[in-house]
């Protein structure tokens, strides 16, 4: 059994009128000082700061700022509120822990009304700050103290972090774990429970190839490099491989897509049919199968050649794939864009429009080197870009994680988005109350040796939709999602993750929470 990282604190962790509740208005018998800070990693000079501060009073409060209001850097905090919250709480010196979800601490202030209000002596080295300033304000209002900690020494959460951010995948697994009541036991029943869940997976084919070849030399009058043709191998990929996936998971899966009247059509779709998979296939004779041909020597990719044509679909193959929507019987649809003809403008209002009443929704639009837009999908219940992706839909390259998350999950109108973050994991935004302190948490990566992390997105895909058809459950369907994705990164090549290999994932995960 896992030791929880909150359950012996969590009574020191109040709300600001909770707190004021237990302390009373002033004047008090009981001297109360209070520290305001982000704490993202607690070092030495945190610890001499509340140390001298509780010198001062009878009574220790920390308030921090909530997650949402830190602007230190695009992927701050590194330790999400909880677990900050409860590595204050941890210590002896605190009484009080409160996580402020105000971008300032002045409200808390007016609520909290302490005797002290407690500041590092840097934020008088060069004179006062004017946020320092607006908080001495209100202090002296009502007839309190501002006190600046001595110190010669100032130490930085930032700099520590910048230098070797802390691993602490498991705790703020535990920490998500704890909030939403999920057991290692339950991710295994809902893995169990895929088996039989129909999905539908409508978008673009591909067939990546890797022509494994050696290198030779150049030629001395032109740049041309000469390779010598050593192997080729062929992977269906795509929306094809989030089918596979699926149906890995034990789902009964119907994939619809568009093919070219050509050999690699034939080579698709007999890799389905051995997967299991209940192709419909509208074949399109005036395009290709789509097909990327890396061409790799010495293990690095010299170049790819595309062989695609991205015009969309016609009106006669959009029909005939918005009926396959309406009346294929199912429980998710998922609509896997790669931007080669199927999804565009034009189409992705009809391809909703198709949607059956009830069918859990699902969209990804990926967008590595052509035009997309997640936020064309609208009202779905599950999407799940990359960074990049969100950041192109908004045409936001400057704003925090966070706020990046709430402005694409308000425009796109989704229920719960799942931003991912590359080796950072993903940001999960379940809610529109985004001043709610439980609108968002963090899911860190579960790679223990990265392998090739091409695939990991159509994992997560796949496994987060089937865990949600069975559990209802986001925090489960998430956790589950990155451990998919994490076995992708583990593997060579994009393979189908199977159930037994997501097993073996939560058993170790187990492990490592437990300190094994």
């Amino acid at each position: 059994m896992a030791i929880s990282l909150t359950e012996r604190y969590r009574h020191k962790i109040v709300t600001a009128e909770q707190l004021r509740e237990i302390i009373g208005a002033p004047p008090r018998k009981k001297r109360v000082i209070m520290c305001h800070g982000v704490f993202d990693v607690v070092h030495p000079g945190h610890v001499r700061h509340l140390l001298y501060a509780k010198s001062k009073a009878d009574t220790l409060v920390c308030s921090l700022t909530a997650d949402k209001h830190i602007s230190k850097g695009a992927h701050r905090p590194h330790i999400p509120q909880e677990l900050r919250a409860a590595n204050l709480a941890a210590f002896e010196m605190v009484d009080y822990v409160v996580i402020d979800t105000n971008a300032k601490p002045l409200e808390n202030i007016q609520i909290i009304q302490p005797d002290y209000f407690a500041k590092g002596f840097e934020y008088t080295a060069v004179g006062m700050p004017p946020k320092t300033a607006e908080e001495a304000a209100i202090v002296e209002a009502y007839g309190g103290e501002m006190i600046f900690t001595p110190g010669d020494i100032v130490y930085s959460s930032t700099s520590l972090i910048n230098l070797a951010p802390p691993t602490i995948q498991y705790e703020k697994l535990q920490l998500v774990m704890e909030r939403y009541g999920v057991t290692f036991d339950k991710m295994r029943s809902t893995i169990d429970g895929m088996i039989g869940k129909k999905v539908h997976v409508i978008g673009d084919t591909i067939v990546d190839s890797y022509t494994q070849c050696a290198m030779i030399g150049g030629q001395t009058k032109t740049p041309t490099m000469s390779v010598l043709f050593e192997r080729k191998q062929d992977f269906v990929g795509g929306a094809a491989i989030v089918a596979k996936h699926l149906r890995a998971a034990g789902a009964d899966v119907t994939f619809t897509t568009v093919l070219g009247e050509d050999a690699l059509k034939d080579f698709v779709l007999e890799d389905l049919e051995q997967a299991g998979i209940d192709t419909m296939a509208i074949i399109d004779s005036t395009r290709p199968t789509v097909n990327k041909n890396a061409i790799v020597v010495g293990g690095y990719r010299l170049l790819k050649v595309d062989t695609l044509d991205n015009r969309s679909i016609s009106d006669t193959i959009l029909g005939q794939m918005t009926s396959a929507v309406a009346n294929v019987p199912v429980d998710a649809v998922v609509y896997s864009d790669f931007r080669h003809g199927i999804f565009n403008r034009r189409t992705i209002p009809e391809f909703t429009r198709a949607l059956p009443a009830g069918v859990y929704k699902v969209a990804d639009s990926q967008v590595a080197s052509r035009w997309g837009n997640i936020t064309e999908f609208q009202g779905f219940d599950l999407i799940t870009p990359n960074e990049r992706e969100a950041r192109f839909a908004l045409g936001d390259q400057d704003s925090g994680i966070r706020p990046l998350a709430s402005q694409l999950y308000d425009k796109s109108a989704c229920k719960l988005l799942m931003l991912k973050l590359g080796e950072r994991g993903m940001l999960v935004c379940r809610g529109a109350d985004h001043e709610s302190l439980d609108s968002f948490y963090v899911i860190d990566t579960f790679v223990e040796h990265l392998v090739d992390p091409v695939g990991a997105g159509d994992a997560l895909l796949a496994y987060s939709t089937l865990a949600m058809l069975v559990s209802q459950d986001d925090a489960l369907a998430s956790i589950l999602g990155a451990m998919a994705a994490a076995c992708e990164c583990e593997y060579d090549g994009n393979i189908p993750i199977t159930t037994e290999a997501m097993h073996r994932k939560i058993d170790l995960v187990e492990k490592r929470v437990n300190f094994g």
